[in-house]
């Protein structure tokens, strides 16, 4: 199989983080990976390299019909047998180009797109309008992977989709870059971040957006300080929208908030912190969760559908799961795993034990490899016409 994987772009995003993990694993069962990144952004490019797939940086013009140049012309220089889109832009491309050479296309669905909350997000005529171009295109597709069932669940009919042609599979790790309690990681990151060894550290990681539901975080801090005074938090992601708002509010509330912008040294984070704090509105998957389940980090998600798919529910629950956008819940949870250590140990254990069976890049690179072969046999049936995308 010659498979053109085109994405976005190369940025050390989720969807572009989780191909360079399964690129060494895709080349290794056979698959001759081309990748082609629409975006200026190469961040992963060498490591997609070392992994065995070619990168093809685009050349062609800007501009959505510069897209779909740029995918024919790397068609035509590739020959691919099959071609797989990852994220809004590529979608769009990847599909029209991909019909007109009458090469088969799938495409990975990644995103709670068009529900409630990318609607509080986002203008509502750029949305219709997203959305109409995505459903459009969508019936040139063969297959659709999805990340998550309630992602397929969601998605699928805003895009006219029948559910039968979209296919679960999670996102990996390497558990070799995610070690279990890794005491000496540990004692070292505390170190160079100037935090007592019995200090409550408390990690949050993400993009500064309002989706990732920063702020109830830092409106549940004033009561977690007062049960455990010398409580720190440390935010982990790159810039965004939610930034100025998010720091005036750390700083109204006196507490120890430290923001450390994009880290690459996450699971070193993991392993300095009592506990990984989720508190998204929205999400198509939630990598974090799994690395967290990986190094032993007990987890405090908010409810969302895809949380609570990766963290389970109930009594045999690897992690806390309060309401979303409750601050006054999600103190409660995250007192309940800072002052219950043999909770909290149990819920760690448990959470190692979920990522082996169910979440490393061995075992979704396999599943993928399969996903890939089966759209390839299909050939170019589309995934049908449209139906109404649903108003949900």
């Amino acid at each position: 199989m010659r498979l053109l994987y085109v994405i976005d772009s190369l940025a050390p995003g989720g969807a572009e983080t989780s191909l360079a993990e399964m690129a060494p694993h895709l080349v290794a069962q056979g698959i001759e990976l081309h990748v082609l990144p629409l975006g200026a952004r190469l961040d992963l490019a060498v490591r997609l390299e070392e992994g065995g797939a070619v990168v093809h940086p685009r050349q062609a013009a800007s501009g959505r019909a510069g897209n779909v140049r740029a995918v024919l012309g790397t068609m035509r220089a590739t020959r691919p047998t099959l071609v797989h889109t990852t994220l809004f832009e590529a979608d769009v491309a990847g599909r029209a180009a991909a019909r007109l050479r009458r090469v088969p296309v799938s495409t990975s669905l990644v995103n709670d797109s068009y529900g409630a909350s990318h609607r509080a997000e986002s203008p509502a005529p750029k949305l219709v309008l997203a959305r109409a171009v995505d459903a459009t295109t969508a019936r040139l597709a063969t297959r659709f992977h999805a990340i998550s069932g309630s992602v397929a669940d969601a998605v699928a009919p805003r895009l006219g989709v029948r559910r039968e042609l979209v296919e679960v599979i999670p996102r990996g790790r390497d558990p070799r870059r995610f070690p279990y309690r890794a005491h000496a990681v540990r004692a070292r990151v505390r170190a160079e971040l100037r935090l007592a060894p019995d200090a409550p550290v408390v990690l949050a990681v993400g993009r500064l957006e309002p989706q990732k539901g920063l702020q109830n975080l830092l409106a549940a801090l004033p009561a977690v300080q007062a049960t455990l005074p010398r409580t720190v938090v440390l935010v982990a992601g790159k810039e965004g929208r939610s930034g100025p708002r998010l720091r005036a509010q750390a700083a109204a509330s006196q507490g120890d908030v430290r923001f450390l912008g994009h880290r690459s040294d996450i699971a070193d984070l993991m392993a300095a912190a009592d506990v990984l704090c989720f508190p998204s509105e929205r999400e198509g998957f939630g990598g974090v969760l799994i690395e967290a389940l990986a190094v032993g980090c007990p987890v405090v998600a908010t409810a969302i559908p895809t949380s609570v798919e990766v963290l389970g529910q109930g009594p045999d629950a690897v992690g806390l799961v309060p309401p979303v956008g409750q601050p006054r819940a999600l103190e409660g949870a995250l007192v309940e795993v800072l002052t219950d250590a043999v909770g909290a140990e149990a819920r760690a254990r448990r959470g190692r034990a979920r990522f082996e069976g169910r979440f490393t890049v061995e075992h979704v690179s396999r599943e993928m490899a399969g996903f890939f072969a089966r759209v390839e046999a299909a050939g170019t049936t589309p995934a049908g016409r449209p139906r109404s995308p649903s108003s949900n």
